[in-house]
């Protein structure tokens, strides 16, 4: 009897132990699994080089522009932080870009590139948007190409901007700004384009992607009225995606794209092509099939 009891007790340890046994083992098994389900989120790999802000993209961060301190004195450390103070930025620049109406390539000259019927109405629709917006613009910049000209024009006529004070850059005309990864075979442009327009394009960049100045007192707002391709290039310049990966990118005409750059350099998108507020049945993003060179 001694000895049975003993078997027993002996047989319920073992059942114990491989209980346990197996339920660690599976509860491994299973954590294992949610680590390899995980691992894009999880991983212990350091960060692709690729992935990491260069806060002074627009050679304006503060410490760039400041003197370095030349020793440890407490006057030298005030200097330093004093004319650090000075030069950081307070406000945020916003930079809306609206893609020009549909038009018709109907002749070999800009002036022959004019709004449709239906460009026209998507224009007039961004401008009533932009108007309910409520926004104060700064400043309104247009490409000198005619089809931005004409819809800049019509958006003039619903938002509260002095024609008079409209800015016209040719830096931000329609242009091939850099062979695209990957390539596609309806559009390929000659080396010498991509050679002669990128380096225009990244000069219009350039010339309105930046940080505040440190005397603005108030978040700035300009408007820029351009292109398809102009304006997905500076999106992926702008948020430091590689620039190749633009022609990934398909926004609709007269589509509004928000792009906000902080006192701190670090840039947010709020909208990336939004045209939610032109109706279904005049939204297009190619030039009209009955119409040559079609992109």
């Amino acid at each position: 009897m001694v000895m049975w009891h003993g078997v027993r007790k002996f047989g319920v340890v073992a059942l114990g132990t491989g209980a346990g046994l197996g339920a660690y083992y599976y509860q491994k098994l299973r954590d294992n699994q949610q680590n390899v389900q995980m691992s894009w989120t999880n991983s212990d790999k350091p960060v692709n080089a690729c992935a990491l802000w260069d806060s002074n993209w627009d050679c304006r961060s503060p410490r760039s522009l400041v003197k370095p301190v030349k020793n440890d004195t407490p006057q030298e450390q005030n200097r330093y932080n004093s004319e650090l103070e000075k030069a950081t930025p307070k406000v945020a620049r916003h930079i809306i870009l609206i893609r020009h109406g549909e038009y018709l390539d109907l002749g070999d000259t800009d002036e022959t590139h004019r709004l449709t019927t239906r460009g026209r109405l998507q224009a007039q629709y961004t401008g009533k948007r932009l108007q309910e917006l409520g926004i104060k613009w700064d400043r309104v910049i247009a490409s000198t190409m005619t089809r931005a000209q004409e819809t800049c024009d019509i958006i003039l006529k619903e938002i509260d901007f002095d024609p008079k004070d409209v800015k016209h850059c040719a830096f931000i005309r329609e242009g091939a700004p850099i062979p695209p990864q990957p390539p596609v075979g309806h559009w390929r442009p000659e080396e010498s384009q991509f050679f002669r327009d990128g380096a225009r394009i990244e000069a219009g960049f350039r010339r309105y992607f930046h940080r505040a100045s440190p005397s603005d007192k108030h978040d700035t707002y300009t408007l820029i009225v351009g292109h398809g391709n102009v304006i997905r290039y500076f999106v992926c310049r702008a948020l430091q995606f590689p620039p190749e990966a633009w022609l990934r990118i398909s926004i609709n005409h007269a589509s509004i794209t928000w792009l906000t750059i902080q006192p701190s350099g670090n840039v947010n998108i709020k909208y990336l092509g939004d045209t939610g507020f032109i109706p279904a049945q005049y939204l297009t993003n190619r030039i009209p099939r009955d119409a040559k060179n079609i992109v």
